[in-house]
Formats: structure tokens, C-alpha cells, sequence
């Protein structure tokens, strides 16, 4: 049996506090192919262990293109952002695994990079954001994460400043499990629909930000934020009161800014 956040927060302050407190141990994967074991970001099974937790996660720890980053020190540059080509897709799985609220997607498009195609296969929540840009965290992150045929991956970051409250989070905040599970929903969902509507862009090479932290992804994450309301950031923190990776070092890689 599910219930609503929306539900959630009408708890007692009591309830509240046990709540936070049962799912304090939050992440997320940024594909769903990789669970590795108890991995968390605090305690001793944080970032700082994820290496140690399971011999697959040792670019964790070694290597050299880690995500998420701070995005300073751009190169403005004519590389185009992906070509979307996402479509709006009826129903899809809203999952709670436990590390962040998931929604999975049978149909949802998908975007072209470089001449190459990647598919969107679902897409999930920060709180706070990972990417930080000038130093500057955000309350909240969505990565959509887009596979290609070779496993290679093409996630599309997008920041929440508080502001005014996003529409579509709504059925996702609506029907997310409290606990460990997932609830089949028949919400329209549209990738296209959260992007704002200055089309810049950061581009770089790096990884995923969850174990085992495959350095297969290209980044893109819009650099203009868009909005949600304070009620909408207190609703997912009841969940995950924390769910983001440390910004990692940028070591000799480039970051590009596109206009579009």
C-alpha cells in the first residue's frame, strides 16, 4: 500500500520525525542497470567507502572523470546541446528504491548526441542538487537518463531555485511510495515539459554520481534553473532529506556552455 507525500506531510510532527528518520539512508542510482550493497551518503557506508563496498565501484575512487562537478569556468563553445526528441508518455512506474524517487518509462523519446541516439529510460531526484554551478547548490536536481544500444549513457540535468511551485511534479509527489516500492501510475509524463525555456546548456564528460560510478556519461545540465516552491522541496526532503554526491574534481577535463 502506497501513500502520498502530500499525505505524508499532514503526519503529526511526531510522525514527521520517525518519517525522516526511517529514510535517512538515501541515493539513487543514475541508471537503473547498477544496485551495488548498502551504499548511502552518510555514515560509513558513504561516499567516501562506496570504493570499499564492492570491488565493481573502484572508479569511486580512482577515477578520473567523476560527476557531478562544479560548473565554473565554462568555455563558451558552438557544441550544440542534444537534439530532444522526447515525446509524452502515458503511465509509467513511480518508484521509491529507497535512494531517491525514480520514474520509470516504457515510452518517453529520446535525444540525439553527436549523431548518436540515446533513449530516455527514466529519470530521478537530488535533494540537494549535485551539480553546483559557481559554487552555488540548488534544492533540487532531475536527471533524465538516456541509454544508448552500447551502454553509453547521455543524462540531462535540470536545477530547481524555490520559487513558484512545478506542475509537473505534481502527480509524481502525489503518488510516491513512503516506503520501498513502486505504484504504476497513469499520469502523462514529459521530459520536454520540465526544461526552461532558455535552452543553454553545460556540457562535460564524467560519470555516474551513484555506485559504481561508471565514467560512460555525457553531461548536459541546463543552465538556467527552473522553479519549484518550498512546499514542493519540504514534501521530497520528508523522503530524502539528503541524496547528493560531494562535487568532485574536475581534474583535466573541459567544461562547454552552449547557447543553444
Amino acid at each position: 500500500m502506497t501513500v502520498s507525500i502530500r499525505a505524508s506531510l499532514l503526519l503529526s510532527a511526531l510522525g514527521m520525525a520517525a518519517l525522516t528518520a526511517a529514510f535517512a539512508a538515501p541515493s539513487d542510482d543514475e541508471a537503473t542497470f547498477h544496485h551495488t550493497r548498502h551504499w548511502s551518503y552518510g555514515g560509513e557506508n558513504g561516499p567516501q567507502s562506496w570504493a570499499e563496498i564492492d570491488p565493481a565501484n573502484k572508479p569511486c575512487a580512482t577515477g578520473a572523470q567523476q560527476s557531478p562537478v562544479d560548473l565554473s569556468g565554462a568555455l563558451n563553445a558552438k557544441a550544440p546541446a542534444p537534439i530532444s526528441r522526447w515525446i509524452p508518455a502515458r503511465g509509467g512506474a513511480v518508484i521509491n528504491n529507497g535512494h531517491t524517487l525514480q520514474v520509470n518509462l516504457d515510452v518517453g523519446g529520446s535525444v540525439q548526441l553527436s549523431g548518436k541516439d540515446y533513449v530516455l529510460k527514466q529519470f530521478h531526484f537530488h535533494h540537494p542538487s549535485e551539480h553546483t554551478i559557481d559554487g552555488k547548490a540548488y534544492p533540487l536536481e532531475v536527471h533524465f537518463v538516456h541509454a544508448a544500444p552500447d551502454g553509453d549513457l547521455a543524462v540531462v540535468g535540470v536545477l530547481f531555485e524555490e520559487g513558484a511551485a512545478n506542475p509537473n511534479l505534481d502527480a509524481i509527489w502525489a503518488t510516491a511510495p513512503v516506503k520501498e516500492g513502486e505504484v504504476h501510475v497513469t499520469s502523462t509524463f514529459d521530459a520536454g515539459a520540465f526544461m526552461p525555456p532558455v535552452v543553454g546548456a553545460y556540457r562535460y564528460e564524467g560519470s555516474l554520481t551513484t555506485p559504481p560510478c561508471s565514467e560512460t556519461v555525457h553531461w548536459t545540465v541546463m543552465s538556467t534553473p527552473v522553479t519549484v516552491s518550498a512546499s514542493q522541496i519540504a514534501a521530497y526532503a520528508t523522503l530524502f532529506p539528503f541524496n547528493a554526491r560531494p562535487v568532485q574534481p574536475l581534474n583535466r577535463r573541459y567544461i562547454l556552455k552552449t547557447s543553444g
